[in-house]
């Protein structure tokens, strides 16, 4: 295991002195103008820029990335890219409010079943390029229009509250946008607590984010469970969001395990009495529809399904963790060779998330016809789980996120198309634990069939996550802005599954049930989580820049880089 020592916890007098600064600050954000808002946003993206290269060299030591190696470029993506990216589409926001418009979105289609599905992406040339052959939609509840977005701004729902945000240890963009959402979508002052795992990009984040600190709409504490469970109690702290694990969730909201937790859910009392959002998690499912695959098309995602394990050591919420194949399809064994080949050929990585020995332990004990690549010293290999049994309530990878290098896989239903994907879903929706994302893979040759193009869209109808991406990776929407990212909405407290409520949504639309973004089965050029990507060094702060600034002039460099990737 590798890391860094996590920061001293801030003392009591000054998470008091903390709270009494942002409490004071939290009325004067609901009152700034949007033009003012515009312009904190635009600092902020600034002062982001500036430490992009310092704070991904310090998180890439810390999960035990050589310096100079090609592995930099990942946390240059899913830290200051994912962060100046969505203070980017903000900004294009704000400004759009202060001129007396709404927010930009893409084309709003009226569903049969009369809801609204709204594009979110690609929304410029810029995007087409960066981007080729990706789109998304947002899909809408029942009764939400796209006419509600961006509702605090236009009638604000608060004089001013406070948000205690228990940021996240894995992906050092997870606090940042959480900060740039509740600030911005929804006029909230922030105290941002980081997980100790992370806690090292204190100092950066206090620096790109001083004038909103300074304003008093942010502060960033440093702090374990007990600073985080004694803020939460504080009665300066109006709302909470959780980036993290249920367990961490259900301990705050409902109080240690045993019999007076169970009697407060059972009561629907939660001992916090606060609202709470949250993104909590997910044993996430790959599901490959049987059909006339290309090799070069199965090629292509066995690589990418590979790639959805190993980026950031697996250590990803939206990481591939269950992968749903046809009973009885004839290339079931070709796809499971295909991905353990790109597994084997990925150097193992450190373990540097805590417990993530103990957890893989416990999901690999006593399996018979596991197959794992070697490890090193304080890294685990890349495991694959086969053959599960659909029909065991028991098993325990269904229903534990492993959080580290374990791939599972389990055969359902039929090889036919049509019933394979009714079977994958009910699987999906009633056995897998998570309501995070999903993913269906298909050839291109059943998109458009008569009888497998309908089904795969009442599939997408019927999964109950926050994204269900088709040919793609997840965690594109994770990181594009204006994609919503979050739970399947309804989940109640005492069975928060994912979490609840959706961040990110840089064109703050309203009433979201879930997005869907899709890919071509074989893209045009490789995508940047491929375990082969040979240029993700240079593309990495490439991109960064890219969004940092306002210019065109750097989009050619961004281009070249992942065209040579």
């Amino acid at each position: 295991m590798t890391g860094v020592a996590a920061p001293d916890p801030t003392p009591p007098p000054a998470l008091e002195a903390v709270l009494a600064r942002v409490r004071a600050g939290a009325p004067a954000l609901v009152r700034l103008p949007l033009p003012d808002k515009a312009a904190l946003a635009r600092r902020m993206r600034d002062g982001m820029a500036r430490v992009a290269g310092a704070s991904a060299r310090a998180a890439s030591r810390a999960k035990g990335i050589p310096e100079g190696a090609p592995l930099e470029g990942e946390e240059w993506i899913s830290g200051p890219f994912v962060t100046l990216r969505l203070l980017r589409q903000v900004i294009e926001s704000l400004t759009a409010l202060a001129r007396g418009g709404s927010t930009p979105i893409g084309p709003v289609q009226r569903r049969a079943d009369g809801r609204f599905e709204v594009q979110v992406f690609p929304e410029t040339v810029r995007d087409r390029l960066l981007f080729p052959g990706i789109r998304a939609t947002a899909r809408l509840l029942p009764g939400a229009s796209p006419e509600d977005r961006a509702r605090f701004h236009r009638a604000p729902d608060h004089a001013g509250r406070v948000c205690l945000i228990l940021g996240a240890g894995n992906v050092n963009s997870i606090p940042t946008t959480d900060v740039v959402t509740k600030i911005f979508n929804e006029g909230k002052a922030c105290v941002l607590k980081l997980s100790p795992v992370n806690g090292y990009l204190g100092p950066f984040l206090e620096e790109a984010f001083a004038d909103a600190i300074a304003a008093g709409f942010l502060a960033v504490v440093q702090g374990g469970p007990a600073e985080g469970a004694w803020l939460a109690r504080h009665a300066s702290v109006d709302e909470v969001h959780i980036t993290g694990a249920d367990r961490t969730h259900d301990l705050l909201v409902w109080g240690p395990p045993g019999p007076e937790r169970s009697a407060r859910m059972a009561r629907g009392e939660p001992l916090l009495g606060k609202e709470v959002t949250s993104e909590l998690g997910n044993v996430s499912p790959v599901v490959v529809v049987p059909g006339p695959w290309t090799d070069a098309e199965l090629a292509w995602q066995a690589e990418s399904v590979a790639g959805m394990v190993t980026h950031n050591a697996s250590f990803n919420c939206n990481a591939a963790k269950m992968l749903i194949t046809p009973r009885g399809w004839r290339r079931r064994g070709e796809l499971l060779d295909r991905i353990f080949g790109h597994l084997r050929d990925t150097p193992a990585r450190a373990a540097w998330y805590p417990g993530a020995g103990d957890r893989y332990a416990q999901l690999t004990a006593g399996r018979a016809g596991l197959r794992r690549t070697e490890a090193g010293p304080g890294a685990l290999p890349w495991t694959l789980l086969p053959g599960l049994d659909a029909g065991d309530a028991s098993e325990r990878a269904f229903r534990t996120e492993p959080f580290c290098s374990i791939l599972s896989e389990v055969p359902v239903g039929s090889d036919d198309p049509v019933d394979f994907l009714d079977q994958a879903v009910e699987f999906c929706n009633r056995r897998l634990w998570g309501t995070l994302n999903a993913t269906l893979l298909l050839p291109s040759a059943l998109e458009a069939h008569p009888a497998v193009a309908p089904a795969l869209e009442a599939a997408i109808d019927r999964l109950r996550y926050g994204t269900v991406a088709v040919n793609l990776w997840p965690g594109f929407s994770f990181a594009l802005g204006s994609t919503p990212w979050g739970a399947f909405p309804g989940a109640p407290l005492e069975d928060v599954q994912s979490g609840r409520g959706f961040v990110h949504d840089s064109r703050m639309l309203e009433g979201v049930e879930k997005c869907v973004i899709r890919g071509p089965a074989r893209g045009v050029v490789k995508h940047p989580w491929f375990p082969s990507y040979r240029t993700l060094g240079q593309l990495g702060p490439r991109l960064a820049a890219l969004e940092a600034s306002d210019s065109w002039t750097r989009l050619p460099a961004v281009l070249a880089a992942g065209v040579r990737g």
